[in-house]
């Protein structure tokens, strides 16, 4: 495969590392961009998984509980400024609240609000607002207790990282505490049972070439790789990180502690995932002023 200028931008923008770093790993894998990313990781070039993951569209996520059930709903749009005007909040609240009753984002966009789809209310928006809008996903939590936390809200419910939590015991300020540490650490599952496979597999396969690449024997090897594999481990699930509020205590020991039990989460932040266009400023009011 042919590797050309924009792979490598592409790698060095995703990865941190040097233009001929970021060359070199995709010459050695043959253009594959995650195979590369890997590469330079084993390599210890990589400065950054860190942006593949970075907000990248703006809109709000909303939260709505009904007892035990509660969801969190991230509706998209092109600027922040539609973000803070109150009918398009008002808009997502509704969607919300229609996604209560709703098995996925599928049937959401088909669900009624005030006698018409949500599919349907969207396009009156974005002809009336003149930006691109969409619900791009949803996601329901149950359980026999469910608090709710948002992070950088705009109003009640609204703002860009929604996060819920269900728990079994009576400490809803706990359960609470628990909800601002997802928001802050992002955990990628409840617990190590609840990881991936195929993740677990790849991060101890990223381990053992950075391992190997110190020359040391391989029994050698095996047994700093449970040492990694563990930290990996307690880094990436809820229960076994460090408690924000408390960091001597996981937040397993500290829900022992308050009598409560962690059962589940949820947590979306606006944007995830998504590639955005960033245009140089000067460029843009210029092409603005020559009403491009």
């Amino acid at each position: 495969m042919a590797i050309t200028a924009a792979l490598v931008k592409e790698l060095r923008e995703k990865s941190g590392a040097g233009m001929m770093d970021a060359k070199k790993a995709l010459v050695e894998t043959d253009g594959d961009m995650e195979a590369a990313s890997d590469w330079l990781r084993t390599k210890g070039l990589a400065k950054a998984d860190k942006k593949a993951g970075r907000t990248a569209a703006e809109g709000l996520v909303a939260v709505k509980s009904e007892g035990g059930t509660a969801v969190a709903v991230e509706v998209n749009s092109e600027t922040d400024f539609v973000g803070k005007n109150e009918e398009f909040q008002g808009m997502v609240a509704s969607i919300a609240a229609a996604a209560i009753s709703a098995a996925d984002v599928e049937a959401l966009k088909s669900a009624d609000i005030g006698g018409k789809p949500v599919s349907e209310v969207i396009t009156d928006a974005i002809a009336k607002i003149g930006e691109n809008m969409g619900v791009r996903r949803m996601a329901k939590l149950e359980g026999a207790n469910v608090v709710s936390y948002v992070h950088n809200a705009v109003t009640d419910g609204l703002g860009k990282i929604g996060v819920l939590v269900a728990y079994e015991g009576d400490d809803a300020g706990m359960a609470r505490q628990v909800a601002m540490h997802v928001a802050a650490a992002s955990p990628a599952a409840l617990s190590e049972a609840d990881l991936d496979p195929e993740v677990l597999a790849k991060e101890k396969s990223i381990q053992m070439d950075i391992a190997r690449e110190s020359g040391k024997p391989e029994q050698v090897i095996e047994k700093m790789i449970v040492g990694r594999m563990k930290k990996f481990v307690a880094e990436s699930t809820l229960l076994n990180q460090a408690f924000v509020v408390n960091p001597d205590l996981t937040v397993a020991a500290a829900a022992e502690e308050a009598g409560i039990t962690i059962t589940g989460f949820v947590r979306l932040e606006v944007g995830e995932g998504i590639e955005k266009k960033e245009e140089d400023f000067a460029a843009e009011v210029a092409k603005t002023a020559a009403g491009g």
